[in-house]
């Protein structure tokens, strides 16, 4: 009977016993803990937090119900809130685990508060310089055509520049709000890699980049098309900015497709000015920028590879960055290859 009324329950539920081990729990709750999946545990051996097995703990000596928070940071950061209460069951005590997830809730609004200061922050100067323009062209620069042709050749090219931060901002809130849950569409990361070639090869080519491609046939991966996109997109993107000669000598970008340890291994490796190690450990944060000044003049938001990290993230994979100072630099994403992994 307790059986059936607890998998009828929407939110994860774990009754526990006297002797601490679990006697219930429904199909929300073994999606959450697999150990579940193999029968009864011990508490302890499924869910680790002190605050939960405390609170059991208390009811179990005669406590009143609680209300405490289980922070989960594998395979993905949750936070559940879990209510604690007793159950008289066939004249024995037991206690009832109810979780309830908040992730969502403190994620969106992390997410909101994150971007009122990331946005007021980038789109001050773009937005400045706008208003600038505007009232000298309002002003002193009113019946000067030749002036009012370059102004508005640079507010265009700001107002472009905030409608690319405020595009990237939406698409990083969007994929870090769905970030927990992995995507199941089987998805030919070839073809993705050879459209992002496609489109990217004219800017390529005007950057004196040769592309040299070296990717199967057909490697399909469980993902979502449209993000795997953005991030072939953003790391070959970069390597042709960021991997051009100054001097406008032909240099090369080397792009690979590949099944290494069961696992689908896109890399791009350029041969640019490469990257010192005190930035690497920071180059997936918002807005951080090596270079700010040749990053906004290649047009960079400073939020693509925050985009990579965790799109790479929600599909279970892992991104990994080599460079040395005068020997390029190396993106590469790995993604698992089967549902299980």
């Amino acid at each position: 009977m307790i059986d059936a009324f607890v998998e009828a329950l929407p939110d994860p539920v774990l009754v526990i016993g006297q002797d601490q081990r679990i006697g219930a729990f429904n199909t929300p709750a073994r999606a959450l803990f697999p150990a579940l999946a193999s029968g009864q545990r011990v508490l302890p051996l499924v869910m680790r937090s002190p605050d939960v097995l405390d609170a059991v703990a208390r009811l179990f000596a005669g406590g009143a119900v609680e209300t405490v928070h289980l922070h989960e940071r594998v395979p993905v950061e949750r936070l559940f809130e879990v209510h604690v209460a007793p159950l008289q069951l066939q004249g024995a005590m037991h206690v009832v685990l109810t979780l309830h997830d908040l992730t969502d809730a403190r994620r969106t609004e992390k997410m909101r508060v994150d971007f009122i200061a990331n946005a007021s922050h980038e789109l001050r100067t773009p937005l400045a310089s706008l208003l600038g323009f505007v009232e000298t062209l309002q002003g002193a620069a009113k019946d000067d055509p030749k002036a009012r042709d370059r102004f508005l050749v640079i507010m265009r090219d700001q107002g472009r520049r905030m409608a690319r931060l405020i595009d990237d901002l939406l698409s990083l809130s969007q994929i870090e709000r769905q970030e927990h849950v992995r995507p199941q569409t089987q998805v030919d990361f070839c073809e993705v890699v050879r459209q992002c070639i496609d489109a990217l090869s004219p800017v390529a080519k005007e950057a004196h980049v040769r592309l040299e491609v070296d990717i199967p046939t057909r490697l399909p991966v469980l993902g979502d098309r449209d993000e795997l996109i953005r991030v072939a997109e953003n790391l070959i993107e970069n390597a042709i900015k960021y991997g051009a000669n100054d001097d406008g000598t032909e240099t090369s970008v080397a792009i690979s497709l590949a099944i290494k340890n069961g696992e689908a291994r896109f890399a791009v490796r350029d041969h640019g000015a490469g990257i010192s190690p005190d930035h690497l450990p920071r180059l997936t944060e918002r807005f951080y920028r090596v270079d700010a000044g040749k990053s906004r003049a290649k047009g960079g938001t400073g939020l693509g590879l925050a985009l990579v990290k965790h799109i790479v993230a929600r599909h279970r994979g892992v991104l990994r960055i080599w460079s040395e100072p005068g020997k390029g630099a190396e993106f590469s994403v790995e993604l698992p290859m089967e549902a299980g992994h």
